[in-house]
């Protein structure tokens, strides 16, 4: 049996609003987390790995 691979495909953050002009989706994989703008979907995408993903959630919530 094939482990299945996390993707959430990509999802806004329930904060952001629909008027909003400064919203970033994200899209959550097994081995990395990409970031792109929401109104400029194929300018290009950030890549981070799952630490660093971490890392930065932690340093917003403190």
């Amino acid at each position: 049996m094939s482990r299945r691979e996390q993707d959430t495909s990509w999802f806004k953050s329930t904060r952001s609003t629909s008027g909003g002009d400064n919203c970033v989706e994200v899209r959550l994989l097994d081995d990395a987390v990409r970031v792109r703008d929401s109104k400029a979907p194929d300018d290009g995408v950030l890549a981070f790995d799952s630490a660093a993903w971490n890392a930065f959630l932690s340093s917003l919530r403190s």
